[in-house]
């Protein structure tokens, strides 16, 4: 049972307070989201920092640390850094171009966050802890993340700033072109587990196999989503809308203060998403990768419980974001040409053929 569900069936209990039930039921599930999107933000840029140097040979943030403790050179030295860096930011003034639409371009931020933020609902992060259960958990993840492209559209045009419209516009197009590989991947499941809940797509493989290696078409799918998943939170190779050496910083180039650091919050939170999502579509969610190659058997008490398979989830999906960051600094930037390219000519085309191939596979 998820947490809403657990608050609204006390509402049958006599002598409750039925809108103080009601308020807790959006409030504590908010609250739980936002704190997990800003924990999400500071650890990965941290975490981003110090994979980015440890690959150039540098050291990376080494002096700002928490409660007297730095670390120095050791590979946790800095963690304050990211820290220090939120607040400078909240404390920075908000500057808006004098002939920019002023609410377009003050509302566009928080398009893009609620985006992200109410895309979380649908994210179970184990058996036990649920936001809220839905039947179309699946679909409802795909339509979500779909809106954060008004938020974007909305922030190029209203900042009456070339760079920030070419951006926009880059962006909406390969936004838009990618949620159909995406989408197409993500019948797979659908039609193998015969549902769109993500809980019953992740005890179909904790039943079975995990969907990654359940067939050949089920790992090419696989490659196409976190590609395609890749190109979607507009990240290196594929950060063409916000090319620092074209668009000096795409749609986001007339932001500052509070407003930019929302679209930060939500890029940061748009790859945990995606990261999250592969993970219990097509690695077996909260299951234990011991049990899938059978070296300790799952009754063992240490492998079973909620918590442990929060663990599990959040280290596939920490490993997947691990993959992106790599990315960033291994493969150089697409041209617009080669990014629509390997969508339209590529990944949909196999996408389709996956579509039959697996639709064949489970006949036979």
């Amino acid at each position: 049972m998820s947490f809403v569900d657990l608050i609204l069936d006390s509402i049958s209990i006599p002598g409750v307070n039925y809108s103080l039930l009601l308020i807790l039921a959006v409030l504590i599930p908010g609250l739980i989201i936002f704190l997990l999107m800003t924990v999400n933000a500071i650890v990965a840029v941290y975490m981003e920092r110090k994979i980015s140097a440890f690959m150039q040979d540098r050291l990376g943030p080494m002096e700002v640390g928490l409660f007297g403790f730095k670390g120095g050179k050791k590979f946790w030295g800095g963690i304050g850094q990211t820290i220090a860096d939120a607040i400078k930011l909240l404390a920075k003034e908000d500057i808006i171009p004098k002939d920019a639409d002023r609410f377009m371009m003050m509302l566009a931020p928080f398009i893009i966050f609620i985006a992200s933020f109410i895309t979380f609902i649908g994210v179970p992060l184990s058996n036990e802890f649920l936001i809220s259960d839905f039947n179309i958990g699946l679909l409802y993840i795909i339509a979500m993340s779909s809106v954060g492209v008004i938020g974007i559209i909305l922030a190029g045009w209203s900042s009456n700033n070339k760079w920030s419209l070419y951006g926009a516009m880059r962006a909406a197009s390969q936004i838009i072109s990618y949620e159909i590989p995406i989408g197409m991947t993500l019948l797979l499941p659908v039609i193998i587990t015969g549902g769109l809940s993500v809980h019953a797509i992740v005890e179909w493989q904790l039943d079975h196999r995990w969907l990654i290696i359940h067939s050949p078409f089920t790992f090419v799918a696989f490659i196409i989503f976190f590609i395609s998943g890749v190109a979607e939170t507009n990240r290196t190779p594929f950060d063409i809308p916000e090319a620092e050496s074209e668009l000096v910083a795409g749609w986001m180039t007339e932001y500052s203060g509070f407003r930019w650091s929302l679209f930060f919050l939500s890029e940061y939170t748009n790859m945990l998403i995606i990261s999250l999502v592969g993970a219990f579509v097509f690695l077996g969610g909260w299951g234990s990768p011991l049990t899938l190659i059978n070296i300790i058997p799952s009754s063992y008490m240490f492998l079973e419980g909620p918590f442990l398979g929060m663990l599990w989830l959040l280290l596939k999906a920490i490993i997947l974001i691990f993959i992106m960051m790599w990315f960033r600094w291994t493969f150089p930037r697409l041209r617009v040409d080669q990014l629509m390219y390997l969508c339209w000519k590529v990944f949909i085309p196999f996408a389709l053929f996956n579509i039959l191939a697996v639709g064949i596979w489970e006949i036979i």
